[in-house]
């Protein structure tokens, strides 16, 4: 956890023995907000042939402890009173209507008993659920995510701590954090939000309040160099009026102990910079990192990257530094000649008579700078326009006070509260807080502490903690909230609340209107970076890291180059409104000159990421031959077909894999490379309880063989001497169409498109409502789908279409 220091106190603040207190509010609130009655909703009568076509069809296989799968169907429930029954009969209907079950080989089934069953059964489960969410909601209670916390504290009070930091690590569900269903709240999670909260009032208030200029200096090249010339160690060395970093091995080295944070905050640095030695084709690569560089933290947080060269360029940033940490930066490409340096020291003037590369800074500029807002804003929000501020004697601090406390203090705490629960407030509920805000003035407590601790019981309230949303059709103000944490994982703006005042949110047409305005703004802009970062898994993007002895020219300028490629990408195709087929194929990508030389694509020059177009040969083009993509469904040292194949199905092609049977073992690879992964995983092909899965996993994992677990492109596997085996990748899709390799398969899945529209729209469905997939949604699915053929499933259209979904707009 981040600790934030606060110099901004109040001795009125609760205590934390009242967690339990709140603890037991919440959850009558939490009742209360999701207006979930207690009666059962009434069992539909099952369908009278099931039995019939199952006693028919599948006991033979599927009885008993032997049954195959372990999927016993005489012991499935005969009604829906339970979820695991409701997804036995899914999985039952999805498996007779793709034909898979029974098997080929058990003899064919009646066509019109297929489809009598298929058709009534299915029947049968969508009524069912669409009784249920009438009843209940299709969303159960849902709360803030750490994410969806942290930003929303900021945009409420002007902050710009990095809150989530604080909180513990979230559960995810199909890759999210946000599934009301597996969401959860202990007197641990509340006792942190109780935390946040206090460290973002503290900001807020402390910042209001006071006279403190923003942090501001410049720094020489002299300044940047270690104190003692001579010394050996970690800091740049004073050559030629430049400090200078070498390229080299010691932890830390570059480190700038000069620019050490007095205190957390956002910092904009402004540095020149040139390279020293430069290889005959391309400049002399660099990190930007951010950590207390001593040995007991060796943690770096990843600020930037950038591509210095003979000719001085200069160059600005930013990042959040937290107290006592300090800028590390220095020439970090891998395939650079790294310098020797005795115990881990760097001496003056070691490099030079070395002739390694190295980077020389020639002057820096560090500046506080507050990103959400100035003090001015800050004042507004707490305060509004009434108050006056005064300066208070043998003090920093400002006094602020109204010319009517009681009337004023009312006034802000309406407003406070509306846009904390993100609706207007009606008087009932906001008569707790007036009574404790009053009382606390009564007693002669300052104005500004009154308000502090009575907003620090309305960001307590589950108003703010929960999403207020009722059983059917959302109101104005509830799809205001759904909009904007979809697109901004934060509150509405005033914009939203004005046309939720208006009445105007219910109407798909003004829904659709607002999605480019959102996608525009600051927040807007992150969207891809959210969506991705859960959908894609590239918030494990840190999880493995590369062998070093197979992958030597993989760092970490490559690592934030490939995240950057698929942000790019993908944010290049919404604004396009590009074929949902350009995620699996394209004939461009985004680069720089570090990422291309790395995947060997020549002519491509400058340390910014920029549209490539690609040779009709290359492999590259398309999310699946990706770096970042390539990393996070690898381990770091080997790749496997199976883990990279149910991630496939799962995240692209929207057919989730169920989990192996429990008796069946694990493949694990062959360290000696006598072996292929292929030739280890043909028994799991010719397994009848195995088959069925695999091929729907093997093809495209073999596939994806040819990729390596750093992201390169590979024709045989590792061997540390001799040539290790070839790449088996030629294989057969579940629709019976044959590839030779991943090029094959890559053009075989973009020509059937509509599986990839169908997931890429499920996917938003679930990360913009909380709630998995339902039997019941399919139909709606299917007609936000099809809507979207004649525009070849555009991707910006497909999302439009789901902001405008009855699924969107109800509970």
């Amino acid at each position: 956890m981040m600790n934030f220091t606060v110099r901004f106190q109040f001795s009125c603040r609760p205590k934390m023995t009242f967690v339990g207190v709140i603890f037991s509010c919440l959850l009558v609130g939490c009742i209360a907000l999701s207006s979930v009655g207690l009666s059962t909703v009434a069992q539909a009568a099952k369908p009278e042939m099931a039995a019939d076509f199952l006693r028919t069809n599948c006991l033979d296989c599927h009885d008993g402890e032997s049954a195959e799968a372990a999927f016993d169907v005489s012991k499935i429930k005969r009604d829906l009173s339970s979820e695991s029954s409701i997804a036995a009969w899914i999985k039952i209907v999805d498996r007779v209507n793709s034909g898979e079950m029974p098997p080929a080989d058990y003899g064919e089934v009646d066509a019109k008993e297929k489809v009598a069953f298929v058709g009534e059964v299915g029947d049968w489960l969508r009524s069912h659920q669409k009784r249920n969410h009438a009843d209940l909601g299709r969303v159960q209670a849902r709360r803030l995510t750490n994410l969806q916390l942290e930003r929303t504290l900021q945009d409420l009070l002007a902050v710009d701590l990095p809150l989530a930091s604080m909180m513990p690590e979230e559960q995810r569900t199909e890759g999210f954090t946000n599934i009301a269903d597996t969401q959860s709240i202990s007197h641990f999670q509340l006792e942190t939000h109780l935390q946040v909260v206090d460290a973002a009032l503290d900001a807020a208030f402390g910042r209001a309040t006071s006279e403190r200029p923003l942090f501001l200096k410049n720094f020489s090249a002299r300044e940047l160099c270690r104190n003692n010339p001579r010394r050996r160690c970690r800091e740049p060395e004073s050559l030629g009026g430049k400090a200078v970093v070498w390229s080299g091995g010691p932890i830390f080295y570059g480190r700038l102990p000069m620019t050490m944070a007095r205190r957390g905050a956002w910092y904009r640095f402004t540095f020149t910079a040139s390279a020293l030695n430069s290889p005959k084709d391309h400049g002399v690569w660099c990190s930007v990192r951010t950590g207390q560089c001593t040995s007991g933290a060796p943690l770096l947080a990843s600020v930037g990257s950038f591509e210095a060269t003979e000719e001085p360029k200069t160059m600005t940033m930013e990042a959040w530094i937290p107290e006592g940490h300090m800028l590390e930066i220095r020439p970090a490409d891998s395939t650079l000649k790294k310098g020797r340096f005795q115990g881990g020291q760097v001496g003056a003037g070691e490099g030079t008579p070395q002739n390694i590369s190295g980077l020389a800074l020639h002057s820096m500029q560090l500046e506080e700078i507050r990103p959400f807002g100035d003090v001015q804003r800050i004042r507004d929000v707490l305060f509004g326009d009434d108050a006056k501020f005064a300066n208070q004697k043998r003090s920093r601090s400002l006094k602020v006070s109204y010319d009517d406390p009681k009337h004023a203090a009312s006034k802000q705490l309406r407003r406070f509260a509306r846009r904390a629960f993100r609706r207007p407030v009606e008087e009932i509920q906001l008569q707790p807080y007036l009574k404790m805000l009053h009382e606390s003035i009564a007693d002669g407590v300052s104005v500004s502490e009154s308000l502090y601790s009575t907003y620090r019981a309305v960001l307590c309230s589950p108003r703010f903690m929960y999403f207020s949303e009722t059983p059917g059709e959302l109101d104005d103000y509830a799809v205001a909230s759904r909009l904007s944490y979809l697109f901004w994982n934060s509150m509405p703006d005033w914009k939203l609340f004005g046309l939720s005042k208006e009445g105007k949110l219910r109407d798909p047409g003004t829904v659709a209107s607002l999605v480019d305005r959102m996608l525009a703004t600051r927040r807007g802009k992150q969207f891809v970076t959210d969506f991705t970062d859960h959908w894609l898994d590239l918030i494990d993007i840190n999880f493995t890291e590369p062998d070093r002895k197979r992958h030597g020219d993989f760092d970490v300028i490559v690592q934030d180059a490939m995240l950057g490629e698929t942000r790019a990408y993908l944010a290049s195709m919404l604004q396009r409104d590009a074929p949902v087929s350009e995620l699996i194929k394209s004939r461009h990508t985004f680069l720089n000159s570090r990422l291309a030389r790395y995947y060997d694509i020549d002519g491509v020059q400058g340390d910014q990421l920029r549209k490539v177009s690609l040779t009709k040969d290359s492999h590259r083009g398309g999310l699946l031959a990706q770096g970042a993509i390539l990393k996070v469904t690898a381990n770091g040292t080997n790749t496997s077909p199976v883990l990279r194949g149910v991630w496939l199905a799962d995240r692209i092609l929207g057919t989730p894999i169920p989990p192996p049977p429990s008796n069946v073992p694990a493949i694990e690879p062959d360290i000696r490379g006598a072996k292929t992964i292929r030739q280890m995983l043909a028994k799991h092909r010719e397994s009848d309880s195995c088959a069925s899965c695999h091929r729907k996993i093997d093809p495209a994992g073999f596939a994806l063989e040819h990729f390596d677990a750093a992201g390169k492109w590979r024709d045989r596997y590792f061997r540390v001497r001799g040539k290790g085996l070839p790449i088996e990748s030629a294989d057969v899709l579940l629709d019976g169409r044959e590839f030779d390799g991943f090029d094959q398969f890559r053009d075989l899945i973009a020509a059937k498109p509509e599986p990839l529209a169908r997931n890429f729209v499920e996917k938003l469905i679930v990360y913009g409502t909380g709630a998995a997939i339902s039997f019941a949604d399919r139909e709606e699915i299917d007609r936000i789908v099809e809507q979207n053929r004649s525009s070849k499933y555009g991707v910006r259209s497909l999302l439009t279409s789901v902001v405008t979904s009855s699924i969107f707009l109800s509970k």
